[in-house]
Protein backbone atom coordinates (compact mmCIF):
# COMPACT_ATOMS: atom_id res chain seq x y z
CA UNK A 1 0.00 0.00 0.00
CA UNK A 2 2.82 2.40 0.78
CA UNK A 3 4.28 1.84 -2.67
CA UNK A 4 0.94 2.52 -4.35
CA UNK A 5 0.57 5.71 -2.34
CA UNK A 6 4.10 6.82 -3.10
CA UNK A 7 3.52 6.56 -6.82
CA UNK A 8 0.87 9.29 -6.52
CA UNK A 9 2.96 11.79 -4.55
CA UNK A 10 6.38 12.88 -5.64
CA UNK A 11 7.60 16.32 -4.58
CA UNK A 12 8.99 15.61 -1.14
CA UNK A 13 11.05 12.51 -0.61
CA UNK A 14 9.60 11.53 2.73
CA UNK A 15 10.17 8.07 4.11
CA UNK A 16 7.16 5.87 3.49
CA UNK A 17 6.40 5.65 7.20
CA UNK A 18 5.76 9.41 7.08
CA UNK A 19 2.27 8.68 5.74
CA UNK A 20 1.33 6.69 8.85
CA UNK A 21 1.58 9.87 10.92
CA UNK A 22 -1.55 11.81 11.75
CA UNK A 23 -2.49 15.36 12.60
CA UNK A 24 -4.39 16.67 15.62
CA UNK A 25 -7.19 19.16 14.99
CA UNK A 26 -4.96 22.14 15.74
CA UNK A 27 -2.53 21.08 13.03
CA UNK A 28 -5.15 20.09 10.45
CA UNK A 29 -7.32 23.14 11.07
CA UNK A 30 -4.32 25.43 10.77
CA UNK A 31 -3.03 23.63 7.68
CA UNK A 32 -6.17 23.87 5.55
CA UNK A 33 -6.62 27.50 4.51
CA UNK A 34 -9.94 28.92 5.67
CA UNK A 35 -10.51 26.61 8.63
CA UNK A 36 -7.90 28.09 11.00
CA UNK A 37 -9.52 29.34 14.17
CA UNK A 38 -12.81 27.60 13.45
CA UNK A 39 -14.33 25.33 16.08
CA UNK A 40 -14.16 21.69 15.01
CA UNK A 41 -17.37 20.15 13.69
CA UNK A 42 -17.90 16.48 14.51
CA UNK A 43 -19.92 14.49 11.99
CA UNK A 44 -21.88 12.01 14.11
CA UNK A 45 -23.56 9.66 11.63
CA UNK A 46 -26.46 7.66 12.96
CA UNK A 47 -27.33 10.08 15.77
CA UNK A 48 -26.43 13.66 14.89
CA UNK A 49 -26.84 12.99 11.16
CA UNK A 50 -29.41 10.41 10.11
CA UNK A 51 -31.83 9.41 7.35
CA UNK A 52 -35.59 9.26 7.83
CA UNK A 53 -38.27 9.01 5.14
CA UNK A 54 -35.89 9.93 2.31
CA UNK A 55 -34.78 13.01 4.25
CA UNK A 56 -31.45 13.73 5.91
CA UNK A 57 -31.53 15.30 9.35
CA UNK A 58 -28.76 17.05 11.25
CA UNK A 59 -29.28 17.58 14.96
CA UNK A 60 -32.98 16.97 14.51
CA UNK A 61 -33.47 19.43 11.64
CA UNK A 62 -33.99 18.48 7.97
CA UNK A 63 -31.07 19.67 5.84
CA UNK A 64 -31.56 17.93 2.48
CA UNK A 65 -33.34 15.12 0.72
CA UNK A 66 -31.41 11.85 0.51
CA UNK A 67 -30.75 12.48 -3.18
CA UNK A 68 -29.59 16.05 -2.55
CA UNK A 69 -27.27 14.92 0.25
CA UNK A 70 -25.69 12.34 -2.03
CA UNK A 71 -25.27 14.92 -4.79
CA UNK A 72 -23.58 17.32 -2.38
CA UNK A 73 -21.08 14.62 -1.42
CA UNK A 74 -20.50 13.70 -5.07
CA UNK A 75 -19.98 17.32 -6.11
CA UNK A 76 -17.53 17.84 -3.25
CA UNK A 77 -15.58 14.66 -3.98
CA UNK A 78 -15.25 15.46 -7.67
CA UNK A 79 -14.41 19.14 -7.23
CA UNK A 80 -10.73 18.46 -6.47
CA UNK A 81 -8.42 19.69 -9.25
CA UNK A 82 -6.22 17.36 -11.25
CA UNK A 83 -3.32 16.05 -9.17
CA UNK A 84 -0.19 18.18 -9.24
CA UNK A 85 2.11 16.06 -7.12
CA UNK A 86 5.22 18.05 -7.97
CA UNK A 87 3.64 21.29 -6.77
CA UNK A 88 1.81 20.20 -3.62
CA UNK A 89 2.64 19.77 0.05
CA UNK A 90 0.61 17.11 1.86
CA UNK A 91 -0.23 16.78 5.55
CA UNK A 92 -0.68 13.09 6.44
CA UNK A 93 -3.93 12.17 8.16
CA UNK A 94 -2.84 8.59 8.75
CA UNK A 95 -3.94 5.08 7.87
CA UNK A 96 -7.35 3.73 8.85
CA UNK A 97 -9.01 0.33 8.88
CA UNK A 98 -12.58 0.66 7.59
CA UNK A 99 -15.15 -1.70 9.11
CA UNK A 100 -18.86 -2.18 8.46
CA UNK A 101 -21.73 -3.39 10.61
CA UNK A 102 -19.70 -3.29 13.83
CA UNK A 103 -17.22 -5.84 12.47
CA UNK A 104 -14.18 -6.39 14.68
CA UNK A 105 -11.78 -6.88 11.78
CA UNK A 106 -11.37 -5.35 8.34
CA UNK A 107 -9.62 -6.07 5.06
CA UNK A 108 -10.02 -2.47 3.87
CA UNK A 109 -7.35 0.12 4.61
CA UNK A 110 -7.50 3.78 3.74
CA UNK A 111 -4.52 6.12 3.74
CA UNK A 112 -5.26 9.84 3.50
CA UNK A 113 -3.50 13.20 3.31
CA UNK A 114 -4.73 16.77 2.80
CA UNK A 115 -3.14 19.77 1.10
CA UNK A 116 -3.41 23.41 2.17
CA UNK A 117 -6.34 24.04 -0.16
CA UNK A 118 -8.36 21.22 1.38
CA UNK A 119 -7.78 18.67 -1.37
CA UNK A 120 -7.77 15.11 0.00
CA UNK A 121 -5.82 12.31 -1.66
CA UNK A 122 -4.57 8.89 -0.76
CA UNK A 123 -4.89 5.17 -1.32
CA UNK A 124 -7.58 2.56 -0.76
CA UNK A 125 -6.23 -0.97 -0.26
CA UNK A 126 -8.01 -4.30 -0.02
CA UNK A 127 -5.63 -6.56 1.89
CA UNK A 128 -7.46 -9.72 0.78
CA UNK A 129 -7.16 -9.08 -2.95
CA UNK A 130 -4.00 -6.97 -2.77
CA UNK A 131 -5.67 -4.31 -4.92
CA UNK A 132 -4.74 -0.69 -4.23
CA UNK A 133 -6.58 2.26 -5.80
CA UNK A 134 -6.10 6.04 -5.59
CA UNK A 135 -8.74 8.24 -4.00
CA UNK A 136 -9.24 11.98 -4.26
CA UNK A 137 -11.67 14.55 -2.89
CA UNK A 138 -12.00 17.80 -1.01
CA UNK A 139 -12.89 19.44 2.30
CA UNK A 140 -15.70 22.00 2.29
CA UNK A 141 -14.03 24.76 4.30
CA UNK A 142 -17.33 26.24 5.45
CA UNK A 143 -18.90 23.05 6.80
CA UNK A 144 -15.69 20.99 7.30
CA UNK A 145 -17.43 18.13 5.50
CA UNK A 146 -14.94 15.98 3.59
CA UNK A 147 -15.79 13.65 0.72
CA UNK A 148 -13.69 11.56 -1.62
CA UNK A 149 -14.04 8.95 -4.36
CA UNK A 150 -11.91 6.61 -6.43
CA UNK A 151 -9.86 8.68 -8.87
CA UNK A 152 -9.03 5.92 -11.37
CA UNK A 153 -12.26 6.32 -13.32
CA UNK A 154 -13.98 3.23 -11.88
CA UNK A 155 -16.91 3.00 -9.44
CA UNK A 156 -17.33 6.76 -9.68
CA UNK A 157 -20.74 6.62 -7.96
CA UNK A 158 -19.17 5.35 -4.70
CA UNK A 159 -18.51 8.32 -2.41
CA UNK A 160 -17.13 8.28 1.13
CA UNK A 161 -17.57 11.17 3.53
CA UNK A 162 -16.86 12.32 7.07
CA UNK A 163 -15.68 15.52 8.76
CA UNK A 164 -12.14 16.91 8.79
CA UNK A 165 -12.25 16.83 12.60
CA UNK A 166 -13.28 13.16 12.49
CA UNK A 167 -10.12 12.44 10.49
CA UNK A 168 -7.98 13.75 13.35
CA UNK A 169 -9.47 11.24 15.80
CA UNK A 170 -8.40 7.66 16.54
CA UNK A 171 -11.89 6.45 15.62
CA UNK A 172 -13.99 8.25 13.03
CA UNK A 173 -17.56 7.66 11.99
CA UNK A 174 -18.03 7.93 8.24
CA UNK A 175 -20.64 7.33 5.58
CA UNK A 176 -20.31 5.47 2.28
CA UNK A 177 -22.72 6.27 -0.55
CA UNK A 178 -23.20 3.47 -3.07
CA UNK A 179 -24.81 5.68 -5.65
CA UNK A 180 -28.02 7.56 -4.88
CA UNK A 181 -29.96 4.62 -3.53
CA UNK A 182 -27.85 3.15 -0.76
CA UNK A 183 -25.72 4.44 2.10
CA UNK A 184 -23.86 2.60 4.81
CA UNK A 185 -22.35 3.85 8.03
CA UNK A 186 -18.78 2.69 8.66
CA UNK A 187 -16.14 3.12 11.33
CA UNK A 188 -12.62 4.26 10.51
CA UNK A 189 -10.09 3.10 13.11
CA UNK A 190 -6.61 4.58 13.06
CA UNK A 191 -3.75 2.10 12.74
CA UNK A 192 -0.28 2.41 14.20
CA UNK A 193 2.71 2.01 11.93
CA UNK A 194 3.62 -1.71 11.71
CA UNK A 195 6.68 -2.26 13.90
CA UNK A 196 7.93 -5.29 11.97
CA UNK A 197 7.19 -4.08 8.43
CA UNK A 198 10.58 -2.90 7.25
CA UNK A 199 9.21 -1.91 3.86
CA UNK A 200 7.06 0.71 5.54
CA UNK A 201 10.17 2.19 7.14
CA UNK A 202 12.24 2.54 4.02
CA UNK A 203 12.59 5.84 2.20
CA UNK A 204 10.80 6.43 -1.06
CA UNK A 205 12.54 4.59 -3.87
Amino acid sequence: MAQAYWQNFGKYQYARNHWWKHAAWGAAGGWVAGTSGESPTSYDYGEGIYYEDEQVYMNGKPVASAEEYYQQASDLATSAPTAQATETEWLPLGVFAVSRDQATDSNVLLQLAVDKDGVIAGTYCNTTTGIARPVRGRVDKKTQRAAWAFSDGKNTDVIMETGLFNLTQDQAEALVHFGREKTQQVLMVRLDEPKNDQSAKEGGK
